[in-house]
């Protein structure tokens, strides 16, 4: 059997299940008479795209990404050097653990200036709850990090088993976007458009706190309510 969490036009219902203390956004509601700001069509040309981290989540990304463009690694192995793949990206995709954040960032520094760098980063805690602060967000962290660069948070509410395509059978996955750069987002948005994501933009970058909280509610209902990981979420409009 297949869940969807849907989230419907006339109002944003987040119901986590889990009853973790550390985790801040135990239930929030969000009323709107607005449809869903889906990010517009682009037209964005075969670019190069460094992923930083070789492991599910980076992997599963790369294939999706490499059907149109190119593909270029970064990872612990000598022979795909981090440094190498960021001077070479035209973005790069940070897609390690979050506790090797401090040290990809510090190999993707010097080259990231100005390019559009995702972060696909969930922060969890040793019993799956938030492991930052809800004043805060991984995103937000690495922008400080990496204050020339166009940090934009995407990807992470997803599991790797969908990322590569953005489906889950025939259901499309919607990819949720933040970021305070417009023309980056916009660039994201068509990025995961070519994986067979439906791009969805939730506003600026301090909106990946409320993504951060997603990740970890799909994750318990994965792991701790059984449901394993083909689940995603999909925004309903009607």
């Amino acid at each position: 059997m297949k869940y969807f969490l849907k989230l419907y036009r006339d109002f944003i219902l987040v119901i986590p299940l889990i009853s973790h203390r550390s985790l801040c956004c135990s239930h929030n509601t969000v009323t709107t008479s607005k449809k869903p700001p889906r990010a517009p069509l682009i037209e964005v040309n075969l670019l190069k795209i460094a992923i930083i981290g070789k492991g599910n989540v980076g992997t599963a990304l790369g294939k999706g990404l490499s059907v149109k463009h190119e593909v270029k690694f970064g990872h612990r192995n000598p022979a795909e050097p981090v440094p190498d793949a960021a001077k070479w990206g035209e973005i790069i995709i940070l897609a390690v653990p979050h506790e090797n954040a401090d040290d990809a960032i510090t190999k993707v520094k010097p080259y990231a200036d100005g390019k559009v760098v995702i972060d696909v980063m969930n922060a969890i805690g040793p019993k799956m709850e938030l492991g930052i602060s809800c004043t805060t967000s991984t995103a937000e962290e690495t922008q400080k990090k990496l204050p020339k660069a166009r940090v934009v948070k995407a990807f992470n509410t997803v599991f790797a088993s969908n990322q590569n395509t953005g489906k889950i059978g025939k259901e499309q996955l919607t990819a949720f976007i933040a970021g305070d750069d417009s023309k980056a987002k916009l660039t994201v948005a068509q990025l995961t458009r070519d994986i067979g994501f439906d791009p969805v933009d939730v506003g600026p970058l301090k909106a990946a706190r409320f993504l951060d909280a997603m990740a970890i509610m799909i994750i318990n209902l994965a792991y701790s309510y059984n449901m394993g990981s083909k689940i995603g979420y999909r925004l309903v409009t009607g």
